[in-house]
């Protein structure tokens, strides 16, 4: 039988890049790279971490981020025919991945009771950080295709949680598509921003998820990730599309780009509001979300925008954990079956 891959690519947002973030330490680490060294030079020196840096890292893998217990990893065999592969960038934070990713599969578990939902992370260090300290693990991409390979699945469709179409979404449909002679058929779904009606619908879902801070004295500003590629203009396209439909009370800012926080709080400050809500822009509230948003260290933005004299309100919550926002991603993987017809 002839194998099929298929990507279903929008073209409005082909060099987006914005992914969703969970650990703040895991994209950085995910881009390391290390210098090659021959076997005629290199000298190995292994040392036993001391007490107090053993002491340091126990106390850094157990702060509390709620019952890993609870999550579904969704790593289980006997899958069938027909599997719905879920590749997130996955988060450590275990009551956000629970309410977010996995409220996405249980989504599209529940509309496509004819495929077995199975989980992939593209974050391997979330991967490892989860593993390290509650014991429990989670597939990792490579993981998750050898084991649909290994029971025989024979229709894949692979639904990204990723928030657009960029490095990573290409990075994960390369991998998928090196693993297409394994089955009959292949398809990627879109991730949640490809096209101008996609947009539209996240910026109804995020401004009626918020419309009780619309009270005239309220900005309500939305943290991205943020990214050096060229696709970090969707933030501004957001923005633009919230000011056009008259939310001007709404803003958009990012934790590693443009606009910058300083940005956000010279528009809020301009604007003469006395309270700010602040809520990640992200799939999930991980690190991201709980320290560079919600944190207590003075960097943070509430800590910044306190510093200005605004009363701060932090909204720890993921796109995830909203309905509308899920309806879109079983829509998408709804449009990836319907290319297998």
């Amino acid at each position: 039988m002839k194998k099929t891959i298929a990507l279903l690519i929008g073209l409005s947002c082909i060099t987006a890049a914005f992914t969703a973030c969970g650990d703040s330490t895991s994209e950085s680490s995910s881009e390391a790279t290390t210098a090659p060294t021959t076997s005629a030079s290199l000298e190995v020196i292994t040392t036993e971490p001391t007490s107090t840096e053993a002491a340091e890292e126990e106390d850094e893998e157990n702060y509390d981020t709620g019952d890993a217990s609870l999550d579904n990893v969704r790593n289980q065999d006997e899958i069938g025919d027909n599997e719905l592969l879920v590749l997130s960038f996955g988060t450590s934070f275990n009551d956000s991945r629970r309410l977010t990713i996995g409220a996405i599969e249980d989504s599209l578990e529940k509309a496509f009771p004819d495929y077995s939902v199975r989980r992939g992370f593209t974050a391997n260090i979330v991967i490892d950080h989860v593993e390290r300290r509650d014991g429990i693990h989670i597939d990792d991409i490579d993981e998750s295709l050898k084991r649909a390979v290994d029971n025989g699945v024979k229709n894949l469709i692979v639904q990204p949680t990723h928030l657009m179409n960029g490095i990573e979404y290409d990075e994960l449909s390369s991998k998928v598509a090196s693993y297409s002679d394994a089955f009959d058929k292949v398809v990627i779904g879109e991730p949640l921003l490809t096209s101008d009606d996609d947009f539209k619908r996240v910026e109804n879902a995020i401004v009626d998820w918020t419309k009780e801070y619309d009270d005239g004295k309220t900005a309500v500003c939305f943290m991205g990730h943020g990214t050096e590629h060229a696709s970090n203009a969707v933030y501004a396209k957001m923005q633009d599309m919230l000011t056009a439909d008259g939310h001007t009370n709404y803003f958009i800012g990012t934790v590693e780009a443009e606009p910058s926080l300083d940005d956000v709080i010279e528009k809020v400050k301009a604007g003469g509001y006395e309270k700010v809500v602040l809520e990640p822009l992200m799939v999930v509230a991980g690190d991201h979300a709980n320290n560079d948003m919600a944190g207590d260290d003075e960097d943070s933005w509430k800590s910044a925008f306190a510093a200005e004299g605004f009363e701060v309100e932090c909204l720890l919550r993921g796109l995830g954990e909203n309905e509308e926002i899920r309806k879109i991603y079983v829509e998408h993987a709804q449009k990836a079956i319907d290319s297998l017809k």
